[in-house]
């Protein structure tokens, strides 16, 4: 048998609830037969949003979205997507070279808000630093953030149906401009996002202003920035980093080769971690550019497996994507000092999804699963655990009660786990949620939506030892004595 020790005395720190976020952009399915259905649709909907999505996003206590993207965020303005619906016009969509699609700016700042709250999740705004100036990104924080009554666009905002301001805290001042947005380098990006965010700043009191990082390992971006802003300084409580793992053979026909050659790809987000954070730490900019993984999942190349081609870059989503999920976030809970938040990429008809929809049906996938299962991590204080190689987890304690997330990254190989608590007993109750059946390649679909759900167990005289299947998630919740 096998041991996971749990050393709570060397403690971490305290998980930000935000690492459990998720991306919205305006891309392909996402939003329109996403989230969004409309007010007249047969579709059980609130407010014009699938009811199905809203009560799985609180169940889950989704703690962040993110809005409007992503790329679309670059050649977004806000101001198409406020007022008369039957008046907004109609804009090229970013990704039209991909589709042809075109932006029908239905769902605009007020609805999206309007999503959030009705989430019970907070807004992670993306300003378009490309192709609009300072004073159009000040505008829209005037409207989403004024006092009632105080200014025009406090006013305008009344007229549309919110008087009382939303209080928006977050927002990405640009995103991916090393690429899409504007092609920069390091350097003009800096001195870009000095002139945004100064102006940002004095638009509203209390904001959190979330600077583009690097794709994947380009190191020279993150020096540039740290060098830039510790140099010159600015406003900046955070900085954005991105990265795919990836593809590896198909979607779902996959062999055990490719489910190892994906999990290796994904647990390099550590050394993604470590890289960026020493030059952080280098510049001593700890307190100022916290780690943003706003955009990290798998990518895959095939559509293999859906009922529908017609949403941009959808795929289908296995119990591998779902060990890629929890492997992600244990090294996130155990790196919590060190990041301030997170979103997977995206939340439905999209990549490393949550939800996939087509019309009236709405299935969750095992992803969405395991940001069910490790809820219990938010806002817990994260401690040391050390396992087997080919075992992933991560531990917190909140409220006298133990965290206990594992993931098997094994495709064939089961474990007999026994817990060795320092610094603590394990209390005889427990609660055991486990996902995986050992068919690694098990996933949902509208023909049998349950086809993947999680196995809650209440055990009463808990034994300290977890049987894990091969390519199982287990959450494990325990008091401490």
């Amino acid at each position: 048998m096998d041991k996971i020790y749990l050393i709570m005395p060397e403690r971490i720190g305290q998980i930000n609830p935000d690492v459990y976020g998720v991306f919205s952009e305006h891309i392909g399915g996402v939003i329109y037969d996403g989230i969004w259905v409309g007010e007249d649709s047969e579709v059980e909907n609130v407010h014009g949003f699938r009811k199905f999505i809203i009560d799985k996003l609180r169940e889950a206590e989704v703690p962040l979205i993110r809005w409007p993207g992503g790329n679309f965020a670059e050649t977004y303005d806000w101001r198409d997507g406020i007022g008369d619906r039957s008046k907004r016009p109609t804009r090229i969509n970013w990704w039209n070279y991909c589709d042809g699609s075109y932006e029908p700016n239905i769902v605009g700042t007020d609805e999206f808000l309007d999503f959030c709250a009705l989430c019970g999740a907070k807004p992670y705004l993306a300003a378009n630093l490309t192709s609009t100036t300072p004073l159009d990104i000040r505008d829209w924080i005037d409207y989403v953030n004024s006092p009632e009554g105080t200014t025009t666009m406090a006013k305008l905002r009344a007229e549309n149906g919110h008087p009382a301001p939303y209080n928006v805290r977050l927002w990405g001042v640009g995103n991916e401009n090393w690429v899409a947005g504007g092609n920069m380098t390091p350097q003009f990006y800096t001195n870009e996002y000095r002139r945004y965010a100064t102006v940002m700043e004095n638009s509203s009191k209390g904001l959190e202003l979330i600077a583009c990082g690097a794709n994947v390992d380009d190191y020279n971006w993150t020096k540039g920035l740290c060098e830039g802003i510790y140099e010159h300084g600015a406003p900046m409580h955070g900085m954005a980093v991105h990265y795919y793992c990836g593809s590896a053979g198909d979607t779902i026909g996959f062999s055990t080769d490719e489910w190892n050659q994906l999990i290796k790809q994904a647990l390099r987000m550590q050394e993604l971690i470590d890289r960026h954070w020493s030059v952080v730490k280098a510049y001593g900019m700890e307190s100022k550019a916290k780690l943003c993984i706003d955009e990290w999942g798998c990518w895959h190349q095939d559509k293999s497996g859906l009922a529908t081609k017609d949403h941009l870059f959808e795929q289908q989503s296995t119990i591998r994507d779902a060990v890629v999920s929890a492997l992600t976030l244990n090294i996130f809970n155990n790196n919590c000092e060190k990041i301030r938040l997170a979103s997977v990429a995206q939340l439905v008809n999209n990549l490393h999804t949550l939800f996939l929809s087509l019309g009236k049906d709405c299935i969750t996938t095992p992803t969405y699963h395991v940001f069910n299962m490790f809820k219990s991590h938010m806002a817990g204080e994260a401690f040391r655990v050390i396992g087997p190689d080919d075992i992933s987890a991560s531990a917190s304690v909140k409220d006298g009660e133990v965290t206990l997330t594992i993931a098997n990254l094994s495709p064939e190989r089961d474990y007999e786990l026994e817990l060795d608590p320092v610094g603590f007993k394990v209390g005889r109750n427990a609660k055991i949620s486990l996902l995986g059946d050992g068919d690694i390649h098990a996933h949902n679909t509208f023909a049998n939506p349950d086809n993947v759900v999680v196995k809650n167990n209440n055990c009463e005289n808990f034994d300290r030892t977890i049987s894990l299947i091969h390519g199982g998630i287990a959450a494990v919740k325990f008091s401490v004595n």
